[in-house]
């Protein structure tokens, strides 16, 4: 990985990958499905929100890369597209703890 400091495009990558984890609920959904791939259902219950504003949350997390959907039984099951990103919020919550 290149240093962030020398070239702009690589911190460009970080801070696009920052401001999508950057809001209290994405951030939570990252570290679940930190854990294991999940159906938007189980999220929405674990989160106590409605199924709605987590898909909107996961469509935010598409298109910035960090999660993809692949359909099980007619369903899309979530998950992390980029392993380092445990490692990620592993640092994130280490910092903050």
């Amino acid at each position: 990985m290149s240093n962030v400091a020398d070239r702009d495009e690589d911190c460009s990558r970080v801070v696009h990958v920052l401001k999508a984890i950057a809001h209290p609920m994405r951030l939570r959904i990252v570290a679940m499905l930190c854990n294991q791939e999940q159906h938007v259902s189980a999220l929405s219950e674990t989160l106590g929100v409605n199924q709605a504003i987590v898909s909107q949350q996961l469509r935010i997390l598409r298109m910035s890369g960090l999660v993809e959907a692949t359909r099980q039984d007619g369903f899309a099951v979530y998950r992390i597209t980029e392993p380092r990103i445990k490692t990620l919020i592993q640092c994130v919550e280490k910092c903050c703890g």
